[in-house]
């Protein structure tokens, strides 16, 4: 896969959150409303679909067939989103609700005091990831595991999970990973090591029901808040430091990881 670098620039973020900036659309790289892998599991339930329509006239098994052909469409939706030009926000890598906001010491992936703010997506929920800032990817990690429930705190070590070390736009690393859930049982990852990805593009998602973990610089300004629901490259979790920036907010818990 070829993909254009990405520049990256101290000076960009100078100016800071504070200044208005623009937006741009991320539009789907097939054209297709939704994601190339569910291609084969829509295939799958809508020929099982069909095959109920010709062998049995039973209403209600047609309807139950009918409808999770429709779910199984639904769940693998990929809609374009409306992406902050600003060059100092960190976007959400996923659909869902923020269950953690927490200051960690992180000895997996950056070695560091870190934030940690936690995803949970519901089979709901759009499961298309995106990158959550302009990024050099430094290193990824599979590791395979067990599927527990992704909302408990084990989950983030016990899970089979996909974690993406990257190099920010200021030179700072950071990291983000996926977590398999109870019913998904497949990590899907486009990244690899050296690849260059814009804020809010696309590099990967996870089946039926999952987590993504944040893991950002301790001088980065929070903007997310505890139980806010977030749209994937949408919303807005934090900031990139700048100059007229201080720290992080304070009052956030703290823990060990």
């Amino acid at each position: 896969m070829t993909r254009r670098k990405t520049k990256f620039s101290h000076d960009a973020l100078s100016a800071g959150p504070k200044e208005v900036f623009g937006s741009r659309m991320s539009y789907r790289p097939y054209g297709l409303p939704v994601a190339k892998e569910g291609l084969p599991f829509i295939g799958i339930a809508a020929a099982i679909m069909l095959l109920t329509f010709i062998l049995t006239d039973i209403w209600w098994v047609d309807l139950f067939f009918v409808l999770l052909t429709l779910f199984v469409i639904y769940f693998f939706r990929d809609p374009d989103r409306e992406i902050t030009d600003d060059p100092s926000a960190i976007v959400s890598p996923a659909d869902g609700k923020v269950i953690k906001i927490r200051r960690v010491k992180d000895d997996r992936f950056l070695n560091a005091d870190v934030m940690k703010i936690s995803i949970f997506m519901s089979v709901f929920n759009v499961h298309v990831n995106r990158v959550p800032a302009a990024s050099r990817v430094l290193e990824v990690r599979y590791n395979p595991g067990k599927f527990l429930v992704a909302s408990v705190d084990k989950a983030s070590l016990l899970n089979e999970q996909n974690a993406i070390i990257a190099e920010g736009p200021t030179g700072q690393k950071y990291a983000f990973n996926q977590i398999a859930g109870l019913i998904a049982r497949r990590i899907v990852c486009y990244a690899g090591v050296g690849m260059s990805f814009d804020r809010g593009e696309r590099f990967g998602l996870i089946r039926f029901g999952s987590r993504v973990d944040v893991y950002l610089p301790l001088d980065c300004r929070m903007e997310v808040r505890y139980g806010q629901k977030v749209q994937a490259g949408a919303s807005v979790l934090a900031y990139w430091p700048t100059t007229s920036d201080t720290g992080i907010d304070t009052g956030i818990e703290t823990d060990e990881e």
